[in-house]
């Protein structure tokens, strides 16, 4: 019988915890806060989500171009993009989908002649690539290319991806909740962040 080999980037232990994939995770959670709570600023009632980098007027700049329905979709595509790295699970869909947003927003801001904004984003783009290297060994089979490194499957993929979703819906609902109530709103984010790692804490990465 062919014996799996554990990666050791791809389960989380608070017994053993390796450095590679604690620094990993690290960069992820990091990366996914940042523009996740950035997509959430944009979407909350009156911008009420404690977002770190903006613009959380960009739907309403937008919207004299006729383009507000563009401006929703990036605040949702940040805020899909940051909860995936943040909750870790899909951590490398996450690190795929942020290489082109990265890239657009570091053109953009070199465009306007932003000051400093570029720096910042060319050293999320640093970070970002870290990841995606950290991955090659995996990604590079999807193009044709043979590699030795070992495959483990995820824990309860069915039952633990359900759980993720979940997770995800509740921060979603939050946003509208947002206009009616914030302080339940902000519970159901928060338990929606929570039921996703615990996802991950059960059934490791995908």
């Amino acid at each position: 019988m062919e014996t799996q080999v554990a990666d050791p980037a791809t389960n989380f232990s608070f017994k053993q915890i390796n450095k590679k994939a604690f620094v990993l995770n690290g960069i992820s959670i990091f990366l996914g806060f940042i523009f996740f709570s950035s997509g959430l600023a944009k979407l909350y009632f009156e911008h009420k989500f404690p977002g770190i980098i903006g613009p959380v007027w960009l739907e309403a700049r937008l919207e004299e171009y006729n383009l507000g329905l563009f401006a929703r979709f990036v605040a949702y595509a940040q805020v899909i993009i940051g909860f995936l790295l943040l909750t870790l699970r899909y951590r490398t869909l996450g690190a795929i989908g942020l290489l082109p947003m990265l890239l657009n927003i570091l053109v953009i801001t070199i465009s306007l002649h932003w000051q400093g904004t570029p720096y910042v984003i060319a050293v999320f783009l640093l970070l970002n690539l870290l990841l995606l290297v950290a991955e090659a060994p995996k990604l590079l089979h999807l193009i044709g290319f043979k590699t030795t490194h070992p495959i483990q499957a995820s824990q309860n993929p069915g039952k633990m991806g359900i759980l993720w979703l979940l997770g995800f819906a509740l921060v979603l609902l939050s946003s509208n909740i947002s206009y009616y109530n914030l302080q339940l709103a902000y519970i159901f984010n928060a338990t929606g962040v929570f039921t996703a790692l615990y996802s991950f804490y059960k059934g490791g990465r995908v």
